[in-house]
């Protein structure tokens, strides 16, 4: 009976430019890496749009080198058996780094100051009185004693609650899927808002730190932006389609906001004197790029080496050391009897079940198990034959 033999060389298609610091995380011995290549086992990218790229064949993973995944059509991987990867919390430094340089930005009026200065003409005498005549133009507010909403209280929001402390502000939070962790590392002072509502309503800067999904598409609206405080400032450093772009220029228009600071330009934003729009500088820093590609490179490689699921957007953490025997690795639907029905076929097999995981997430489950023997092509056809399993595969 044919036996099912690891490979010793995976393919790595990648787009965009991967830092070279993840890339060295996947040694040459081992890995194939290109930006083009045939029959990839696993797919390393950043910004680049799969929504109309189909899915080869051979593919077992996609890395994400950064938060979001808006560019990668999720379900389609997980109708297929394929983790997602991202690298949560790798690129949180350099966005809040950004959002209190936006917040400064705003309440000091920087950006148009530094326009007038540059404009300026004549010599340094006559620069000097310029200068003296027209700063009072620019004059801002403080940052300390105000406060700041943090809606979102993931990886960055904490960050940015933290360091507004820091600044001497006051901080309330919202997030009611806060993890234990995130719970952890949150400054004991920030206040609890009970509702995106009730945290808009007391704050006098507000953050955005959520995804963008159907849920949070245009959270800001005309309707929210009205129960802020007049003069507020808004930053949205996660996502342009979280905030109702008409409405926020609207605000602005009419005084209701003082500032709107995003890291998305768009053709309504440009040339408001009262918006200053980034061009997608949140995790544009070398720290930053390498964090997350040395992040989701060691979560590809841990996937297709030992078939441990950790920061998948689509499937449950899974991590089961190893120890003895041979892994067979199962992503399925999340539906009764499966792991019966998968355990009957390695005993048909008389295989031995040495260790077993098995978590779901959603509609998706996933399964690792140690096997006493080597496991037969055979048995491995039964499992990926049975209604429900998504991919099967031994390493």
């Amino acid at each position: 009976m044919a036996e099912v033999i690891a490979k010793s060389m995976y393919k790595i298609l990648t787009y965009n430019n991967i830092s070279v610091a993840g890339l060295e995380r996947l040694p040459r011995d081992k890995y194939e890496i290109a930006s083009e290549i045939q029959h990839p086992d696993a797919i390393l990218l950043r910004s680049q749009d799969l929504h109309d790229v189909a899915i080869p064949e051979s593919l077992k993973a996609v890395g994400r080198a950064g938060a979001g995944v808006n560019n990668i059509p999720v379900p389609q991987y997980s109708e297929r058996g394929i983790p997602v990867f991202n690298a949560p919390g790798a690129n949180a430094n350099a966005v809040k780094e950004l959002v209190i340089a936006g917040m400064l930005l705003a309440c000091r009026n920087i950006c148009p100051a530094w326009d007038y200065a540059n404009h300026l003409d004549g010599d340094d005498a006559a620069l000097h009185a310029q200068t003296e005549k027209g700063k009072k133009q620019f004059a801002g507010f403080e940052l300390a004693g105000k406060t700041l909403g943090v809606l979102g209280l993931g990886a960055i929001g904490v960050r940015v609650a933290n360091a507004a402390i820091a600044l001497g502000m006051r901080v309330i939070g919202y997030d009611p899927l806060i993890t234990v962790d995130s719970a952890w590392q949150l400054s004991s002072t920030v206040a609890k808002a009970s509702s995106v509502d009730d945290l808009i309503a007391r704050v006098d800067f507000l953050t955005l730190h959520v995804p963008l999904n159907e849920q949070t598409r245009k959270l800001i609206n005309a309707a929210r932006i009205n129960l802020m405080k007049k003069q507020s400032v808004l930053l949205n450093f996660s996502r342009a389609g979280i905030v109702d772009e008409e409405s926020v220029c609207a605000a602005l228009d009419a005084g209701k906001l003082y500032a709107y600071v995003c890291d998305f330009p768009s053709r309504r934003l440009k040339g408001n004197p009262r918006a200053i729009a980034l061009p997608h500088l949140g995790a544009s820093t070398r720290e930053a790029e390498e964090n997350c590609a040395i992040m989701v490179a060691e979560r590809v490689r841990d996937y297709l080496e030992n078939g441990n699921i950790q920061h998948a957007v689509n499937f449950p953490d899974v991590l089961m050391p190893r120890t003895e025997g041979y892994r067979l690795g199962i992503a399925n639907a999340n539906v009764p009897s499966m792991v019966g029905q998968i355990s009957s076929c390695l005993a048909e097999a008389s295989l031995n079940i040495i260790d077993l995981l098995n978590k779901s997430r959603g509609e998706v489950a996933y399964t690792l198990i140690d096997v006493s023997a080597r496991i037969p092509q055979q048995t491995l056809d039964q499992i990926r034959a049975i209604n429900g399993v998504l991919s099967a595969r031994v390493m």
